[in-house]
């Protein structure tokens, strides 16, 4: 029923004119979203950089349905990767990407094209790509598109959901050297048939998940805030014998800031995934719809900084 809800007044306009205009929505996107456009991604990613930390850049825009927004979609990426050189913020910022917004719902062909531009933009820059996951639908999608960039590209970078049960499998599949593999617990709402349901299932998977990828020849990138998975991601760095140059945590853009910088303070290489763009109403709400419980997730957020 929330999740309806909030469905609901993603699409609505008048519910958007509402949000936009009030007060405190103001502090809710500036925590959360860099801003709309290149300079605000470029003085977000300075911030970052300055403090030791590292960066990963989204462009927001999911809903793409026609190739002209697919093809602006590639512009601003390209754009923001010229920006990013000139200011000498590569290699410590990358930029991570959606598909579905580079025209994968309606040609994967376009979709693959729009990807190796970017791709080949970022090797110029001097910086790397990640595809980012979305439903399980696009699973397979995605790793074929990921196969073919990686035969010019090798250190494009994969996102594996440990909440999918076949996970696994696909951990052990790209844990092979060079590849790095961004793990996170997955947020969009999926059938039992394909993914675990419950927390606990949820932790366990990420846990047996990570012990492939640490005791594997690639380059592990655990995206979580989570207290205990952290935890355990240290130890496991220890038990495999991995260096802070060996694998990275990764963590959202204003959740848990003073722990990224603990992190750093322990030596840990600390990535920061930043979203801009002007379609940040969206992707707030359909982050919240994918998965109610997201609301007291970032309701905790506003209020802490641990």
């Amino acid at each position: 029923m929330l999740r309806s809800v909030i469905l609901a007044a993603s699409r609505s306009s008048r519910v958007e004119r509402l949000v936009e205009t009030a007060p405190y929505t103001r502090d809710v996107v500036r925590r959360f979203v860099a801003g709309t456009g290149t300079d605000d991604a470029l003085r977000a990613t300075r911030e970052l950089v300055a403090e030791g930390l590292t960066v990963t850049l989204d462009h927001l825009g999911e809903d793409t349905v026609n190739p002209e927004q697919a093809d602006a979609t590639r512009d601003a990426y390209l754009t923001l990767l010229a920006a990013l050189s000139a200011a000498g913020l590569t290699p410590a910022a990358e930029v991570s990407l959606k598909l579905s917004a580079l025209g994968q719902m309606f040609d994967e062909q376009l979709a693959y094209e729009n990807a190796q531009a970017i791709c080949a933009a970022a090797a110029e820059a001097g910086t790397t790509v990640t595809l980012d996951m979305e439903d399980h639908t696009t699973t397979d999608s995605t790793l074929d598109v990921l196969a073919k960039l990686r035969e010019d590209h090798p250190g494009t970078g994969a996102v594996l959901q440990a909440y999918l049960r076949r996970t696994e499998s696909d951990c052990r599949d790209l844990a092979g050297a060079g590849s790095r593999v961004r793990l996170c617990k997955g947020a969009y709402r999926e059938p039992e048939s394909v993914a675990y349901q419950s927390a606990r299932e949820v932790d366990k998977s990420y846990v047996r998940c990570m012990n492939i990828l640490m005791s594997g020849d690639g380059y592990p990138m655990l995206a979580t805030h989570d207290p205990r998975l952290i935890a355990i991601g240290e130890d496991r760095a220890r038990w495999f014998d991995r260096g802070p140059d060996q694998f990275e945590f990764q963590m959202l853009y204003g959740i848990r800031p003073e722990e990224q910088t603990r992190l750093v303070g322990e030596g840990y290489t600390v990535r920061t995934y930043v979203p801009y763009g002007t379609q940040w109403y969206g992707y707030l709400m359909r982050r919240l719809a994918e998965r109610p419980a997201n609301l007291a997730f970032f309701g905790r957020a506003l209020v802490s900084k641990k």
